[in-house]
């Protein structure tokens, strides 16, 4: 595959918190609102942050992430994505240089050097004058291959503190300063438990975006930084091809839940799954709507706590997901959707019943129970992962796993790096139910959803 002559830029911080997803989302808006195309991308596991930078873009967003995914692999799903755009924005997480140890593996550093992006700082500069200039100086020769290309002053408390700010960078780093945001309160996308409120709790996202799009053409130079989007350089290296053989016509239907209490998905795990000969149906257990026949069910993750109690009245639909797994449906479930085919989860001191295919309850506690990157080998047989395969992925959850039954589940992942579910294991199976605290990118394992295809195949055939 051609590299494309893409403009792109990585957005990102000093830390989490930096203002990076402020810049980001109005950048990412303004030039939508001046008819340009933005192709949006997210590094790391992230689904809050990926929903809305997919709306700024008015087109879904796209995670990469060196945990899950090669360079080479990052480099297609960024021209795949891109195809057709005028431009690709990559939002960073935490600090830039910030990875899972002392040589920043798996850092924002490493994605922009992979993409050949160039960098566009964000730096929040709540009481500092001369010493942003030290600052910025030294992230810019930090780390070879990485290229800042200008920096944004976030939090800057007046004109004086600008000028001061600007003149210091100006003087003592080649970094261009791009723009100066003042302080924004209140916080326009605030933030709860699990990062930032995502846009199905709060209302007025449209509002949001046009405000946060204003405050970028009012406070900084969106010509500029549309130019350091364009020095972005062809990529020296060939792009594979994302998807190498061309979609098959579906012969199976998987249903995926999709509504406000379940819609942690990448979009390239439904691409796979309909790339593997699947015909999706979206579907939702807050109401008691039908659904249409299908072969499998994939349930992702989500916040089913905040809407345990619907779940928990749709007694036609927790009956229904219980029927359809013990009828031996393929059915694979992440977090939010693991908690739900429990026999009950417990949001601040009250219990609510689920579904109860599995013989486990999930409880919420006030501090996160498994968070970051996860491993794990696969050593049972299970419908869905082959064995011995190293399965990567990430977790990210308030509620702990406690066996509800005579006997412990069966599970069938060996935990390397993680919490997992029970006794530093996770993937709990039964028949053709595989459910866990681990989220996985279909890039990263991409045996899954052909397994998964066929395992609706011999449910479509043979009933089981």
């Amino acid at each position: 595959m051609n590299p494309l002559r893409l403009p792109r830029l990585v957005v990102t911080g000093l830390s989490g918190g930096a203002g990076k997803t402020i810049n980001s989302l109005g950048l990412t808006r303004a030039w939508v609102e001046d008819g340009r195309t933005v192709a949006p991308f997210k590094k790391g596991p992230d689904y809050i942050d990926a929903m809305w930078l997919g709306l700024a873009a008015r087109r879904p967003a796209s995670n990469i992430d060196p945990f899950f995914m090669s360079d080479d692999t990052m480099r297609a799903v960024l021209h795949d994505r891109a195809l057709g755009c005028d431009v690709a924005v990559i939002e960073g997480n935490r600090g830039l240089f910030d990875g899972m140890d002392v040589e920043g593996s798996c850092s924002t550093a490493s994605v922009a050097r992979a993409l050949e992006a160039p960098v566009l700082l964000s730096l929040d500069c709540t009481k500092m004058t001369r010493t942003a200039a030290a600052v910025v100086a030294g992230v810019a020769n930090f780390e070879q291959g990485v290229r800042i290309g200008g920096v944004i002053l976030n939090r800057t408390a007046g004109e004086r503190h600008r000028a001061i700010l600007r003149s210091a960078i100006e003087q003592y780093t080649d970094v261009p300063v791009l723009g100066a945001l003042p302080k924004i309160s209140p916080d326009p996308i605030p933030e709860r438990h699990m990062g930032l409120v995502s846009n199905r709790e709060y209302a007025g996202q449209e509002d949001i975006l046009a405000n946060l799009a204003r405050i970028m053409r009012e406070n900084t130079d969106l010509d500029r930084i549309w130019s350091m989007a364009c020095s972005a350089p062809t990529p020296t290296l060939p792009v594979p091809a994302l998807w190498p053989a061309p979609a098959p016509e579906p012969d199976v239907i998987i249903g995926y839940v999709r509504d406000d209490a379940l819609w942690f998905y990448y979009e390239e795990n439904l691409e796979a799954l309909r790339r593997a000969g699947a015909r999706l149906v979206k579907l939702s257990l807050v109401d008691d709507a039908p659904w249409p026949t299908i072969h499998g069910l994939y349930l992702g993750g989500g916040f089913p706590e905040t809407l345990a109690a619907r779940l928990s009245a749709n007694t036609a639909g927790r009956e229904r997901v219980r029927a359809l797994a013990d009828a031996g449906l393929p059915l694979y479930a992440e977090c939010g959707g693991f908690m739900y085919l429990g026999k009950s989860v417990t949001f601040e001191g009250k219990d609510h019943p689920m579904a109860g295919v599995l013989d486990i309850r999930t409880v919420f506690e006030p501090r996160p129970q498994g968070l970051g990157y996860s491993e794990a080998v696969v050593d049972r047989e299970n419908p869905f992962h082959p064995l011995g395969a190293r399965l990567v992925g990430h977790e990210f959850h308030y509620s702990r796993c406690v066996a509800d039954g005579a006997e412990q589940p069966t599970t069938v992942l060996d935990v390397v790096r993680g919490t997992g579910t029970i006794a530093g294991r996770d993937g709990i199976v039964r028949d053709n139910v595989f459910a866990g605290y681990m989220h996985i990118h279909a890039l990263g394992a991409p045996w899954w959803a052909p397994h998964f295809v066929a395992a609706a195949r011999r449910f479509r055939d043979e009933g089981a």
